[in-house]
Parts: structure tokens; C-alpha cells; sequence
């Protein structure tokens, strides 16, 4: 199958305009200009349209409607689904703090989503939290690592048989480093986040392997200029990736544009953090054990003002991140291909990054406003939005 379409960006080039040819689910060839034959019935020529990567979204707890946590076929299917319409082709089905059996029972069901190749890998955010930095997490549910039980993240690990592929935790917790190295050494990426460390202690976490700041600047202690805390440190470096929510709300556009220009545009990644309400309308909903109001698109823990993820989606990201690039068209372009999908699959380690040959065919062709049209995924047609 041949795809066509006046911009083509592939994550290392924007060709204007581009073309690409589709084989057995994966990119066979591609390149600028006249495609090498004519297109003909079963081929996809789009005009003027930009086609991208599809998005790679290494932190989200579900959508519309249905939550990751639960952990039921339904639930993950629907979460997917609704994401997979606004572009997103691979996901990390994150959970949030559990107690230890239900944390065991949702890792084991959603190990299997992973091997039927739903979903892309598993995130544990949680439960190894600072208090003071809980956010949208159960309070009762959070634990050190290995306190009380020396042995339970050896369980989870074993539990998700290699699927788990990052753990977030606070690294100012006893235990936590080691807890790093444990992480590290099955494989996983080790992020840090909901923490109230000092620099010195998020650079002892780094140095001990984790190369993922999760959410900058949400539920973390803030920079002071005689404690630079976590965000400098993970800020500055050159091994840590950090995730950023460009949803609008979570953080100003100027600490997005000032992250990209301190670290530089590939060590961040954009990821919407979202719970169940993304896709659906205003009211009430749960993430875990905790209820969520949704007002104007924002969700919030019910009677509080903590906000309790996002209800945004990766199309929303890519928007975000071009309306505020201060780069020219195709830098800005690049740019958002880049961070919203080859970033965060370098980071986990997914196996498909940007568009190239060899690769797995997952695209997104999106219109004149940057708003998805059509989705495929391993050169699938998954979803024609109108």
C-alpha cells in the first residue's frame, strides 16, 4: 500500500511532500518528493494532510470510560480504543497505588494484555510515594519499598513476567535506591516522582539507575534557589528523560518552552496522564479507590482542588507542542513527532521509533488544525475520524 500526502514526517525528517509504501505491516521504503508509481485502489493518498508517527503514550491510566486499575478486559479494551481514535498506537497501561493484593491481581490481569499485545507494557506509579506528594494517589495505600514487606516488589516483579517496563517511586524513601537497582536489573526503567527528595538525593537515585523523571514539576517539590530539589536535578541530566503533561492545565507553556531549551527537545517526552474521563464528558469518575469530579475538562479528587490526572489525549500534545515551539513550521513539527512519539519509545524501549524502514507501519494523518483523521497501526486502518 502506498500513502502519500504533501508533508511526511518521519521523526528524523519532514519531507514535503512525502510518500511511503506499506508492506505485510511494516514501512518498506519512503522519501520526498513524486512517489516512485502511481496510486492505485487500496492506496491512501491523503493531499494536504501531515502525516506523522503514530503517538507513543508512556503514562495514562485510561479513557473513555474505562480505567487501566480495574483491570478487566472491558475496561483495558475501552481505554485503548478511545485513545487509538485521537492517534495513540502504543500505550503503558499505568496504575495507580494499591494495596498489596489488589496491586498483585491488577499487575497479573493486565501482564496478559500485554502479551496480547493490547497494550504496550505496564507503568506502576505507585506505591512507593512520598505522603506529602501523594496527589491523586490513596493515601492508606502508600508504602516504602520493602516496608513492611522486604519481598513485595520482587512478587510484583515476578508477577508481570517482564512486562512491567517503569516503576516510579520516591527516592528520599528507605529503601528506595535499592529499590532503583531492583528495578533496573529486571529490565524496567526506574522514574522518579511524587517526591519531596532533595537534589542530592534525586542525583544519588540517578546514579543508582533511574533515568525517567515522571510528570516534572506535578507532585514535586518546587525549585527554591537555595534548594534546587528534584526538577533541577533531573532537569540537568544528560541521562534522564523527563515526561511533561501538556494538556494546558497541569503546566504554563513557558515552563514547556524552558524545559526543551535546559535539556533539550529529545529528552522530553509529552504524555497526557489521564484517567478514565478522557473522551467523555463532565461528571463523576474513580481513579483507584479515589472519586474524580470533572469540571470544564479538568479532573479534580472529589472535594478537593488536587487535580487528579488529566482527561487529555495525545493529539491534544501534539497540538500543545506545536502552538508553543518558538522553532520554525518543520522544527516545531519535528520536534512534537519527536516527543510525542520516538522520545517515549526510546525511553521504555518499545521497538518501534518514529517512521523508518523496517519499522512497524503505525500512522497518523492529521488535517490543516492538526486534528486526527485517520489512524493505522501496523498498516491497519483502526480509526477514520470525521
Amino acid at each position: 500500500m502506498l500513502v502519500t500526502a504533501d508533508v511526511l514526517v518521519t521523526g528524523e525528517e519532514v519531507l514535503r511532500p512525502g510518500w511511503m509504501e506499506i508492506t505485510g505491516g511494516t514501512v518498506a521504503a519512503l522519501g520526498r518528493g513524486e512517489p516512485p508509481r502511481p496510486t492505485t485502489d487500496g492506496d491512501l493518498a491523503f493531499g494536504a494532510a501531515t502525516v506523522v508517527p503514530g503517538f507513543v503514550d508512556m503514562h495514562v491510566h485510561g479513557g473513555g470510560g474505562g480505567a487501566f486499575p480495574v483491570a478487566t478486559d472491558e475496561e483495558t479494551a475501552t481505554a485503548v480504543a478511545m485513545h487509538a481514535a485521537h492517534g495513540t498506537t502504543t500505550i503503558m497501561a499505568s496504575l495507580v497505588s494499591a494495596h498489596p493484593g489488589e496491586l498483585l491481581r491488577e499487575v497479573d490481569v493486565l501482564s496478559g494484555h500485554v502479551r496480547d499485545g493490547l497494550v504496550g507494557g505496564i507503568h506502576l506509579e505507585g506505591p512507593w510515594l512520598a505522603p506529602s506528594k501523594k496527589g491523586a494517589h490513596d493515601p492508606t495505600a502508600l508504602r516504602q519499598p520493602g516496608h513492611p514487606d522486604a519481598g513485595e516488589l520482587s512478587r510484583v516483579l515476578d508477577t508481570a513476567r517482564g512486562t512491567v517496563r517503569m516503576v516510579t517511586l520516591a527516592p528520599e524513601l528507605d529503601g528506595a535506591l535499592d529499590a532503583v537497582r531492583q528495578v533496573v536489573d529486571a529490565g524496567a526503567v526506574a522514574a522518579v516522582g511524587h517526591t519531596d527528595a532533595s537534589y542530592e538525593q534525586t542525583l544519588s537515585a540517578i546514579d543508582a539507575g533511574a533515568r525517567v523523571g515522571t510528570h516534572l514539576f506535578n507532585a514535586m517539590r518546587p525549585v527554591h534557589h537555595r534548594e534546587p530539589g528534584p526538577v533541577t536535578a533531573l532537569v540537568e541530566d544528560p541521562r534522564v528523560t523527563v515526561e511533561m503533561i501538556g494538556d494546558g492545565v497541569h503546566l504554563h507553556p513557558s515552563l514547556y518552552r524552558g524545559v526543551c531549551d535546559l535539556a533539550g527537545p529529545d529528552r522530553v517526552t509529552l504524555v497526557t496522564d489521564a484517567m478514565a474521563a478522557a473522551g467523555m464528558p463532565d461528571g463523576s469518575y474513580r481513579l483507584g479507590t479515589l472519586g474524580v469530579d470533572v469540571s470544564g475538562g479538568v479532573a479534580h479528587v472529589a472535594g478537593t482542588d488536587t487535580i487528579a490526572g488529566s482527561t487529555a489525549t495525545m493529539d491534544q500534545l501534539f497540538r500543545f507542542a506545536v502552538r508553543h515551539s518558538c522553532a520554525g513550521p518543520d522544527a516545531a513539527l519535528l520536534q512534537a513527532v519527536r516527543q510525542t512519539s520516538v522520545n517515549p519509545a526510546r525511553t521504555v524501549g518499545f521497538p518501534t521509533v518514529g517512521l523508518r524502514v523496517g519499522g512497524r507501519a503505525d500512522v497518523v494523518v492529521l488535517d490543516a488544525g492538526l486534528q486526527v483523521t485517520t489512524v493505522l497501526r501496523g498498516g491497519e486502518v483502526i480509526s477514520p475520524r470525521s
